[in-house]
């Protein structure tokens, strides 16, 4: 069985009643559950429930419960388990409370009234079900000439005059009350902080109601001039700027550039200022704000105008061109040196006017290609060439005379560009082909190849390239294309390969222009040996032969002379300087070989070894010039004869000596091999003792009497024999 009992909260006081059953004397009544035998209890005799604590529904509002009836006897359940409800009536015992005790809330400024700005919430815990027991009333208590709030809770504008400027935030109290009114308890109040956001409602005004600014007349265009500063009491992102001439003659002169992180307004000039020319500058300009909401509009007007005057100070200031670029013309490979070809012009500036000179600098291709007078007239140094450049560039410099022959450092600079006219100085040439063939049994009028030329002139519309062969005597002809191409064809067929494997035709292409000029061209065409389709079967490769004009041919020419003859004196000179190397190094070598005989002798056995008087034959003619004469050996040595010593000195006859004697030895098959040549008796003619050989001592003249050397035993008994016979006789062995 399930009961419900309903129990008003908060009325039973502990032990109250508030379950009452019938009476069974063998009847025990037990209570059961989470709150039995605490807040609820059962008496066991009667059966009736009693509340032993105060109930208060906000914290529960039902209690279950289980009864059971035990017999006393058995201990027995007398009937099923009864389950019961106990329902906590509410009574309004509750006050509202906000959930938080600060709220924010913002709304732009001068919006219009009951703009909504934020809502506030209170709780109240009493049942929502009965009437006015959970209802909230709220109510500003401080700050309602502004704002204002509803039953829900939503705080609105109650003025439509908020403006952030003049106060940007607001503090406003709310209280939150039961609908009954009970005055005895306390209500609830919350804080609740109000921002105005801001709109674009203001105009800008001027710092101040006059600029002045100084500015020297080399500022740059779009340099900066001065700063324009305004105030606008909107924040930085509904500011906007604009400055505008408003009265003057030089708005053309300058601009005003505003910078949206400050809101300054720079002048610019558009244009150069020059001080010679305008020394002052004057004009208003206003600053407003074109986005500013017009409803909204505020007593002062909505512009804001300052008078501005700008002072041009004086600089000396580099020559000024004319204009930056000049552009001439002129023919190319023009003869004249020093021809005029063009006009520069530069000035100073300044009051000053000094002297200006005018400098080239850079060239392009690099050259030294003009000249310019101090009144600036341009020159050309040398012959332009159009096929090396159509087109010559060349940066001058005006430089100011800072006296009359020392150039200031201002200067300033300008561009020249010659155009340079093209004359027909270039023969067309031949574009070979690639390894024109032709098959040995070709059939005449078949077409062997189709030649093209190119020319280094300028190939205007109407140039027209004629070709031609040098000689009629071909088995080759051309034919014209009429488009500057020309078909080789066979003109008698039948090629013989064993006369010759490639045939060189000579091609003469002239141009139309005036002069006409030709080149001749030598093209190679290879006989080949085909099959009966006309197939190439077997073909030498031929060379190209690259044609050129009469002038490259004669340029070549003087080229390979000029190498030849170079070539011829030096080998000259240097077989001249070897003939004099070899000369002294033959002397240096034969020194090297003289030895000094200094054996004592093999004794009275050794005469018959050497035939001294073959040495001693070349000193009997002194008066004789120092040339040496062979005369028929009629024993395996040589008869020389010697120079004089006379109207010679020492060095230059032994040179002469050794000179001849090398001769001998070389020319003279008997002699022994010309290294192993050994020379004795000659010292020289200059030499005051003559000659010291001992070989030579018996022919002197001296008084010396030689006979103690047979004194000295059998040793020297060969030495005194040889000094003390006549006639003496020298060796060459």
């Amino acid at each position: 069985m399930f009961l419900i009992w309903d129990k008003t909260e908060a009325s039973p006081t502990p032990g109250d009643q508030i379950i009452s059953s019938v009476r069974n004397k063998n009847a025990k009544y037990v209570l059961e559950g989470e709150y039995a035998n605490t807040i609820f209890k059962v008496d066991e005799e009667t059966g009736d429930v009693y509340a032993f604590e105060r109930l208060d529904r906000e914290k529960k509002s039902e209690y279950e419960l289980t009864a059971l009836i035990i017999d006393k006897i058995t201990n027995q359940r007398m009937e099923a388990p009864s389950t019961f409800v106990i329902k906590v009536h509410d009574i309004n015992d509750n006050v509202p409370i906000f959930v938080q005790k600060v709220f924010n809330g913002s709304v732009p400024e001068m919006s219009s009234v009951g703009t909504s700005v934020t809502k506030v919430t209170a709780v109240d815990a009493d049942d929502p079900t009965i009437a006015d027991h959970a209802k909230v009333i709220y109510q500003v208590i401080e700050g309602e000439n502004y704002f204002t709030v509803d039953e829900s809770g939503v705080i609105s504008t109650a003025t439509a005059n908020l403006d952030r400027e003049a106060q940007p935030t607001y503090k406003i109290l709310v209280k939150a009350k039961e609908s009954l009114g009970n005055t005895g308890r306390e209500a609830s109040i919350a804080t609740v902080f109000i921002t105005l956001l801001d709109i674009n409602d203001n105009f800008p005004t001027f710092k101040k109601e006059s600029f002045h600014f100084k500015v020297p007349e080399n500022t740059p265009i779009k340099g900066e001039v001065g700063r324009l500063e305004v105030v606008d009491i909107d924040e930085p992102q509904n500011r906007n700027t604009t400055y505008n001439f408003v009265r003057g003659y030089f708005q053309d002169t300058f601009k005003i550039i505003t910078i949206p992180s400050t809101n300054e307004g720079i002048i610019k000039p558009q244009k150069p200022l020059n001080y010679e020319e305008i020394k002052e500058y004057k004009f208003n300009v206003e600053a407003t704000d074109p986005t500013v909401i017009p409803r909204y509009y505020k007593p002062g007007g909505n512009k804001s105008i300052a008078s501005i005057t700008i002072e041009v100070l004086d600089v000396d200031e580099p020559p000024v061109f004319s204009q930056p670029l000049y552009i001439f013309k002129v023919e190319e490979n023009n003869p004249q040196k020093n021809k005029q070809i063009g006009t520069v012009s530069a000035r100073d500036p300044d009051a000053a006017n000094r002297a200006i000179r005018y400098i080239p600098r850079i060239s392009s291709p690099p050259g030294n290609y003009i000249k310019i007078s101090d009144t600036g007239m341009v020159f050309l140094n040398q012959a332009l060439d159009r096929e090396t450049s159509a087109w010559y560039n060349i940066t001058i410099r005006a430089v100011e005379l800072a006296d009359k022959n020392t150039l200031s450092d201002k200067e300033s600079q300008a561009h020249i560009h010659i155009q340079v006219i093209d004359v027909n100085d270039n023969a067309p040439e031949l574009t070979y082909p690639e390894e024109p063939r032709v098959c040995e049994n070709a059939e005449p009028g078949q077409v062997v190849t189709r030649i093209s030329a190119t020319d280094k002139d300028e190939m205007l519309p109407g140039v027209y390239f004629k070709y031609s062969l040098a000689t009629e005597d071909s088995n080759f002809t051309l034919s014209d294309n009429h488009d500057n191409t020309a078909n080789v064809t066979v003109k008698y067929g039948q090629f013989n390969r064993e006369l010759a494997k490639t045939h060189f035709l000579t091609v003469m292409i002239s141009d139309n222009s005036k002069p006409a000029l030709t080149s001749t061209n030598t093209l190679p065409i290879s006989i080949c040996k085909c099959n009966e389709r006309g197939e190439v079967t077997f073909c030498e490769a031929s060379a190209k032969i690259v044609g050129v004009s009469i002038q490259a041919l004669v340029a070549i020419f003087v080229c390979i002379l000029t190498i030849i003859v170079i070539t011829l004196l030096l080998f000259l000179r240097k077989r001249h300087k070897k003939d004099l190397n070899v000369l002294r190094n033959n002397v240096a070598e034969i020194h090297e070989q003289l030895v000094t005989y200094d054996e004592e002798g093999g004794g009275e056995m050794d005469t018959t070894s050497y035939d001294v008087s073959v040495l001693n034959s070349a000193r009997k003619n002194t008066m004789k010039p120092p040339r040496l004469n062979l005369e028929p050996a009629l024993s395996p040595y040589a008869q020389i004869q010697k120079p004089t010593g006379s109207g010679h000195s020492g060095t230059g006859e032994m040179e002469i000596m050794i000179e001849v004697k090398k001769d001998e030895a070389d020319n003279d098959g008997d002699l022994l091999p010309y290294d192993t040549l050994h020379i004795y008796g000659y010292e020289g003619a200059e030499s005051i003792a003559e000659s010291l050989s001992s070989l030579e001592s018996g022919s002197s003249d001296s008084d010396i009497d030689y006979d103690f050397l047979n004194d000295w035993g059998p040793r020297f008994k060969m030495l005194a024999e040889l000094y003390g016979s006549e006639p003496t006789i020298d060796f060459v062995y």
